[in-house]
């Protein structure tokens, strides 16, 4: 490929029916339409995008993609992870340059945050991995195993991830006066960085935080961090679709 020639961009959302804490999620109904859906319709609004896939292996998330005009690609049933299920939608794909990752649970996802999380990589072609952080502000995320952790570099590139507060803060200062980064699982890939993630074995620090991202880094494979205001709401259990159907309210007035 030249430098000046365009290289093709694709959100893929994995989607799998099986999940043991929400199952059937990507067709729960949230304000008259399938989680699969909203996620579809935000994602189609990102600019630079040049095709939205959904990833699955599934054939009730399958129908449903086809009823409201959406691409899909059928996986594998075995895949251990969605980075892995990502990584055969790659190689099905040898067009597709740059990989966006975005997860099936997020129906309020921001196109911006979205374009916030490419734009590193319209800037830099050399650029293999991307994702995002944002400040957290209320304590007991900062302290939650659920909410993921980041400390980054000078120039934003990632330096470790974790379910614990990082960094540490020695001295007794507030909580106000400290600064965790909480991390958004949006991932941006080249698809060479992709497969060469997908292809390489879990790591001894990603099987201890259970987080697939360090796998990157304990391979020198650098990560780019951008920015944005708040995450939006993700649905992981059934009563998380009231909450998102409270949010559309508000949305919408």
């Amino acid at each position: 490929m030249s430098s000046n020639e365009k290289r093709q961009i694709a959100a893929i959302i994995p989607a799998r029916y099986q999940a043991s804490r929400f199952p059937g999620k990507p067709l729960a109904k949230i304000a008259g339409k399938t989680m699969i859906e909203r996620v579809h319709e935000q994602v189609k609004k990102v600019n630079g995008l040049d095709r939205v896939i959904v990833a699955t292996d599934d054939e009730r998330i399958k129908a449903e993609v086809e009823r409201f005009g959406g691409e899909y690609v059928m996986t594998r049933s075995d895949h251990p992870s969605g980075t892995d299920r990502l990584a055969e939608v790659a190689e099905k794909h040898p067009e597709i340059d740059v990989i966006v990752n975005v997860q099936g649970d997020e129906p309020l996802i921001d196109p911006k945050h979205v374009e916030q999380a490419m734009a590193p990589f319209l800037k830099d072609k050399n650029l293999q991995m991307g994702t995002l952080a944002w400040n957290i502000t209320v304590e007991e995320e900062a302290f939650s195993h659920n909410v993921v952790k980041v400390v980054v570099d000078n120039d934003d590139f990632a330096l470790y991830f974790s379910r614990l507060p990082i960094p540490f803060y020695r001295d007794e200062r507030s909580f106000a006066e400290r600064k965790y980064l909480g991390h958004v699982g949006l991932y941006v890939y080249s698809r060479e960085c992709l497969l060469k993630i997908a292809a390489l074995k879990p790591t001894p620090l990603e099987m201890s935080e259970t987080l697939e991202q360090l796998r990157a880094l304990e391979n020198g494979i650098p990560i780019k961090v951008s920015y944005i205001e708040s995450r939006s709401l993700a649905v992981d259990l059934p009563e998380d679709v009231e909450k998102v159907e409270r949010a559309l309210k508000v949305l919408r007035t």
